[in-house]
């Protein structure tokens, strides 16, 4: 009688049991939303229940397991939390040598914790784990967390496309094969299964033999894009032809290079100058003549035609490749200016630095935005808040009686704007028709035209010899952050906040191609030396280079850790340079989409970027009030392993620094004769 009483109350702990199974599993499947799963289950057990000749039985071990995932299912953010925050104590508290690579691995499991919260539909528990544990990202990746921060339901995973592409791709850790053993150890040691599936899903590791490599000397230590790797991969593997244009005049130059050298040989190497001291020159309300500006001509001309043959040889190494595009005619007289300019070109090395004049703007309120300067140094822009551009002829600072006449389509009255406050004409031009913020400008190569873009989401082109605007092009739908002419004139490239560049020629209204695949803005562009690519710097720190004929994106590069704010190409057209916001300079090979090398020095904002003619310098201009010169020829070099160790490869870089008193540099441009000129506005906050 006893064991028929323990048999029943078995049988009903039996029951008991899987009923609490089947809530379990019900629930699971209401949770996940497989609707007709769960219709199916549970018509299969009211089937089951209607049988009467049925005594089904659940294996135990089965029972345990399904009951234990159920318990689990309610402790998943306690679960996230804690697995992140042992494997955080546990990496910050590893061996210094080995650290800095451990660290690598907690942004990456941090964001994809909290994204795998919110998809679970967790999201108070999500806010907090992100508001715990975000401190410890914010330096390296604030505008990252900034985006993340509005994810508020599993919907908006989806909806946002860089929340999406992060959970779609994986993220690429350079860690050498001591740190990645102890990392698997730690996992399997503390059964943080949590952790180890989200490693799994999202990290891919490239292990590399021996000790830790400093992070300074690899740009692509940590890759975190939104498109994945892999099609970043397919996407290099493109043919590009990154030669320079067939007849140029460099070519033609070097063509004619014997008898023309050979006739200045003698009157160069009387006139030999000494051009390795940098100059300022400031901007300062008309005060300055122009007595300067002709000695520093006069220094300029007097150059070695020796020099300029193995300068010319070493751009004419470069393949030959012919223009996609209908490219203008250059008038007979430009063209002879510029062979004189190329037949005076001043040859810079390591050792033979060249001569800076610097543009300081003064009394700008804080509402000079963008500055530009011609290829002959000559004119200089500077965009306002205030929607005006104004132009200064540098050869008429200080001639009070030399005015010129200011038109736009919004002036009432244009000889107002030419009134100082002593009744004496003011020194610039003043273009106005753009209806709010100048973010860029940009002067044609022959500096007839200027072209401007705004926070109106339009381009302007205006005449320099008629002081008017000519053109307004619409198509950008948001602020348009900057234009650039090409090296040819007639087309131009303009980048902006609809995540779009677009090329544009001068004679259409409508653009001609529409670069679209950035996942941010698009803060700046570039044209390639022989005008068949363009590149583009954005906000989700990746540069991409596009065919101009086609309009897709040939090449990736990827490596920077903050938007991307400038971008320079090379006179051969083989590599290009990009700063970005923490002030790295990286320098790229177009062929093979690699960094080349990345260039540390800047502790601030990298606004503007500038190769030598002849490619042997890159000049930088920062936030930090500085201008940079670097040696190119050391930088393309692949470092020797010594160096690597010494991280000194940077510091050997870098030629010369030349600070501003408080200026920080808003543009940089090489004249055609090798003379570096930059602009920037003087700031008393810096």
């Amino acid at each position: 009688m006893q064991a028929n009483q323990r048999e029943r109350e078995r049988e009903r702990e039996r029951e008991m049991e899987d009923e609490v199974i089947q809530k379990a599993v019900i629930a699971y499947l209401k949770k996940k939303g497989f609707k007709q799963t769960e219709l199916a289950f549970q018509e299969e057990q009211h089937s089951r229940n209607s049988s009467s000749n049925s005594s089904l039985q659940t294996d135990p071990d089965i029972a345990r397991n399904i009951l234990s995932f159920s318990s689990e299912l309610e402790n998943v953010p306690v679960q996230y939390h804690d697995g992140y925050s042992k494997l955080r104590s546990w990496t910050y508290s590893s061996l210094d040598l080995y650290k800095h690579e451990l660290l690598r691995v907690l942004y990456p499991v941090f964001i994809h914790c909290f994204m795998d919260l919110v998809a679970k539909g967790h999201i108070q528990e999500a806010r907090t784990f992100f508001n715990s544990f975000r401190e410890d990202h914010e330096m390296m990746h604030l505008r990252d967390l900034q985006k993340l921060e509005g994810v508020l339901s599993p919907s908006h995973l989806e909806e946002m496309e860089f929340a999406h592409s992060l959970r779609q791709s994986k993220v690429n850790i350079k860690i050498c094969k001591y740190s990645y053993e102890l990392l698997l150890q730690y996992l399997h040691k503390t059964q943080s299964i949590m952790m180890l599936g989200v490693i799994n899903e999202h990290i891919n590791f490239q292990v590399s033999p021996g000790q830790p490599c400093s992070i300074s000397d690899d740009a692509e230590v940590v890759t975190l894009v939104g498109s994945g790797q892999d099609a970043a991969n397919m996407i290099n593997q493109k043919e590009i032809h990154w030669g320079l244009l067939e007849d140029s005049l460099e070519e033609r130059l070097e063509k004619a290079g014997s008898s023309l050298s050979d006739l200045e040989k003698g009157e160069g190497e009387t006139k030999e100058g000494d051009l390795d001291e940098s100059k300022k020159r400031a901007v300062e309300g008309g005060k300055q003549g122009a007595s300067h500006k002709k000695l520093k001509k006069d220094k300029v001309v007097g150059s070695t035609g020796k020099a300029v043959r193995s300068e010319v040889n070493t751009v004419s190494a470069a393949p030959r490749v012919k223009a996609e595009l209908t490219l203008p005619v250059m008038p007979i007289e430009v063209e002879h200016s510029i062979l004189e300019d190329l037949r005076n070109r001043v040859q810079l090395s390591s050792v033979a630095l060249p001569s800076v004049s610097f543009y300081t703007f003064v009394n700008t309120h804080n509402g000079l935005n963008c500055s530009t300067i011609s290829c002959d140094g000559s004119l200089v822009a500077g965009g306002f808040s205030d929607s005006s551009l104004k132009v200064w002829d540098m050869a008429k600072l200080g001639q009070q009686t030399s005015g010129s006449i200011s038109q736009g389509e919004n002036d009432s009255s244009p000889g107002d704007h030419l009134v100082g406050e002593k009744g004496g004409k003011r020194p610039y031009t003043l273009f106005r028709g753009h209806s709010g913020p100048v973010y860029s400008a940009s002067f044609s190569p022959i500096g007839d035209f200027l072209l401007s873009s705004s926070s109106d989401s339009t381009i302007r082109l205006w005449s320099t010899k008629l002081n008017a605007n000519l053109v307004c092009y619409k198509g950008h739908n948001y602020p348009v952050w900057d234009v650039q002419f090409s090296p040819a004139g007639h087309y131009f490239a303009s980048a902006s906040h609809d995540r779009t560049a677009r090329i544009w020629s001068m004679d259409r209204i409508q653009p001609l191609r529409i670069m679209a695949g950035h996942l941010s803005d698009v803060d700046c562009v570039q044209w390639h030396e022989n005008c068949n690519y363009i590149a583009t710097g954005s906000s989700d720190k990746t540069v991409r280079l596009w065919d101009v004929q086609s309009g897709e994106c040939v090449r990736i590069f990827i490596g920077h850790r903050s938007m991307v704010l400038s971008l320079a190409m090379s006179p051969d057209g083989r590599y290009m340079a990009s700063g970005d916001e923490d002030g790295t300079i990286m320098m790229w090979d177009l062929s093979s989409g690699r960094c080349v090398t990345p260039l540390v020095g800047h502790s601030s904002c990298v606004w503007t970027l500038d190769f030598s003619c002849e490619g042997s310098l890159l000049a930088s201009g920062s936030a930090d009030c500085t201008v940079k010169l670097w040696d190119v020829t050391a930088s393309t070099k692949a470092p020797k392993i010594e160096e690597n160790k010494t991280g000194s490869t940077n510091r050997l870089r870098s030629l010369k620094t030349l600070p501003t008193k408080s200026t920080p540099v808003y543009s940089l441009q090489f004249s055609r004769r090798n003379l570096l000129f930059a602009a920037g506005v003087l700031s008393k906050n810096v």
